[in-house]
């Protein structure tokens, strides 16, 4: 049987967004798989819900569908595509379900993009959101886009707001607003024109429409407040009917008005649990319906009222899986866990049962039914590849830290013996409040490293989500030496056993995973080689030019650059990088606004002024998700450099240091075969 590769990741397909039909007997998700070297196919398919046949693909091979919506009556189903479009701007799409079926048609023609779709209960509207320009609105550019129409880049760009770019854009004045579409006669509506931003509509009853405005203070990039507006359709009239904080706030509500929203306490808020709270609209009544729960809620599934409109529904991490969890709307009970296992990266509650896509050790994604106790498995979109592949099943660790109990996993190789020795690669996650679980994100990086010869360990140190409140706090004002204590325990542990060779430690990571590996190899000698992944390296650099989460300074570290310039400095990688020693590869994206690349410039300049191995290699078109949605070269080339770079140093390779070989020797991004020039046996020659 053949070994997990780098370039497998073409061939991996996943799930997201399921949605189940109103009628309940089918779901429909979005499947995704690269589609070359530098974009991917996306489209929306449709399971059974009784598991009895194969998922069928709903929509053409063209373009970039997302957020399949069925209509309340479920005899349309509304997505966004890219198609026929020269860009990436998202247009809203209709296709009739009922009868024999038909195309799909393009309902929208907007200069901002579509995202964000919400249905009306009647189904005779579609809410949703575009990003424009005040010139676009007073061009009616928002409603339909002239044919001639170019967009230009601003030259000069002149910036006036604290925060300015996100992802691998610059806003360039464009903010997101509110618009409803009229289903049959195509009539658009714009329904906010703020010079702020708006999010998340969502519909109560068929004439109120609900959303989010930050216009509150005199800078609302610099705070967290958060305004719940109600738009009456009958009027065109707002009325902000509540106020919450956070970093950004998901709604759900009722046709009886109660409004289920994020809540996240804004003193240091980044350290600070995500809750749910539900206000009653009518009653003029607020209930906490988490303040029994030690657990934040995560990413992985907005709040969902249930059908019967009298439980919330949503998801949290939970010690290395996800949790889904109930709770009454009055807060009269605790929450209910209905579900625990797996990645899971989307959710949908519908009568009596619950779709899921998730991600498991033994597959890098798919579509599930939580039918009561039953759990039915709906697809294998990867049958073909897991069964041509040897995919190993992590073994969970429990160890002891001086600072308490931390939980891992250990990864080894194929063809494994504990009558052999091998080398050790560590990796640390991101966030810095994430949580790795078995598979999710990294599950093909994991395969890839074991199946190259290494021992792969990870865990979820302190500084963690997923573990109660205490547990993540426990890195305020010390993302490093916390962290650190952590993972070295967990490597300690690991490096006992007789198959491991401590002599032969490798260590990565990226965002605060990259901060961890330049702040080790910064503090110990211990790892013969380390690549650092989209680090923040300098946090006054960090404060300066990323995007809102300079925030995470005012949390995590509750000051300012110019309150404790000495104090940022010296929990700084930037200050320890004259002493390092560990050959040590920089990873980073030419448009990273998360965090951005000066810092990495100037750690690197360090290290070689320091006479250390090390490189930079920098990837165009890419911001701070390149390990999770960068273009498929890119992610194969990452991979490929940092196992090519571990090879360099290791023992157990038969390979020369990186830096002492072609720039792209043993990498496959551009082959025509797809090898990556390595046997998949014994990790070939690496970097």
């Amino acid at each position: 049987m053949d070994h997990v590769q780098a370039s497998d990741f073409h061939d991996i397909a996943k799930p997201s967004d399921p949605r189940v039909a109103p009628d309940g007997e089918h779901v429909a998700f979005v499947r995704s798989v690269p589609d070359d070297d530098e974009s991917y196919e996306s489209t929306v398919y449709v399971a059974p819900t009784d598991g009895d046949d194969d998922p069928r693909r709903l929509t053409l091979e063209e373009g970039t569908d997302a957020e399949p919506r069925f209509s309340p009556s479920g005899d349309r189903l509304a997505f966004t595509s890219t198609r026929g479009k020269d860009d990436d701007t998202q247009q809203l799409w209709l296709l009739p379900l009922d009868g024999p079926g038909g195309e799909a048609e393009q309902a929208t023609d907007v200069v901002g993009g579509v995202t964000s779709l919400a249905w009306s209960p009647d189904g005779s509207r579609i809410a949703f959101l575009q990003s424009v320009t005040e010139e676009d609105r007073e061009e009616e550019r928002d409603l339909e886009v002239p044919e001639e129409y170019e967009s230009e880049e601003p030259d000069p760009r002149v910036v006036d707001r604290t925060v300015y770019r996100t992802g691998t854009d610059y806003f360039d004045g464009k903010r997101p607003q509110v618009y409803v579409l009229d289903v049959e006669s195509g009539d658009l509506t714009r329904v906010t024109d703020g010079d702020h931003d708006h999010a998340g509509p969502t519909w109560g009853d068929d004439e109120t429409l609900y959303f989010t405005a930050q216009k509150a203070g005199e800078d609302p990039d610099d705070n967290y407040q958060i305004d719940i507006v109600a738009y009456d359709t009958e009027s065109g009239e707002t009325e902000d009917v509540h106020r919450t904080t956070g970093w950004g706030a998901s709604l759900a509500v009722t046709d009886d008005h109660q409004i289920a929203y994020t809540y996240t306490e804004a003193e240091q808020a980044s350290i600070q649990p995500t809750e749910l709270h539900v206000y009653d609209r009518a009653a003029d009544e607020t209930y906490d319906l988490t303040a029994d729960l030690d657990r934040g809620l995560g990413y992985e599934a907005a709040p969902q009222w249930g059908p019967d409109e009298e439980r919330v529904h949503f998801a949290t991490p939970d010690e290395g899986a996800t949790s889904l969890w109930s709770a009454p709307g009055d807060a009269s009970e605790s929450p209910e866990r209905a579900y625990r296992g797996g990645a899971v990266n989307g959710a949908h509650v519908a009568d009596g049962v619950t779709a899921i896509t998730k991600s498991e050790w033994d597959h890098p994604g798919d579509l599930f039914l939580l039918d009561g106790s039953e759990e039915r498995r709906l697809t294998r979109l990867n049958r073909e590849y897991l069964d041509s592949v040897a995919v190993g099943e992590p073994e969970p660790l429990a160890f002891e830290s001086e600072q308490g109990p931390v939980e891992g996993w250990v990864l080894t190789p194929p063809e494994f013996s504990e009558t052999e020795t091998y080398p050790l690669a560590v990796e640390i996650h991101g966030g810095p409040h994430a949580m790795w679980t078995t598979s999710g994100t990294m599950w093909h990086e994991f395969q890839t490293l074991a199946a190259r010869g290494y021992v792969v360990f990870w865990s979820n140190p302190r500084g963690s989500s997923g573990f109660g409140e205490e547990f993540m706090q426990a890195i305020e004002r010390d993302w490093g030496d916390v962290t650190l204590t952590d993972v070295m325990a967990g490597v300690e542990e690991v490096a006992s056993r007789e198959y491991v060779d401590e002599t032969n430690a490798f260590l990565t990571g990226g965002s605060f995973g990259g901060y961890m590996t330049s702040w080790a190899v910064g503090q110990t000698d211990y790892f013969r080689g380390a690549v650092s992944q989209r680090g923040v390296y300098d946090f006054t650099g960090f404060y300066g030019s990323t995007d809102g989460a300079y925030k995470l300074v005012e949390g995590d570290y509750d000051t300012m650059p110019w309150e404790e310039p000495e104090f940022l400095w010296e929990h700084s990688p930037v200050a320890y990088a004259n002493e390092v020693e560990t050959p040590t590869l920089l990873i980073h994206s030419d448009q990273d606004y998360r965090t951005p690349d000066n810092t990495a410039e100037l750690y690197h300049r360090i290290l070689r002024k320091a006479g250390v191995d090390t490189r930079l290699v920098r990837y165009p078109r890419e911001g701070h998700e390149l390990s999770r949605s960068g273009e498929p070269a890119h992610i194969v080339d990452r991979i490929e450099r940092i196992a090519r770079w571990f090879d360099g140093y290791s023992e157990y390779h038969d390979a020369e240091r990186a830096l002492d070989r072609p720039d792209d020797e043993g990498l496959s991004a551009g082959t025509d075969d797809g090898d990556d020039g390595g046997d998949r046996n014994d990790g070939g020659d690496g970097e």
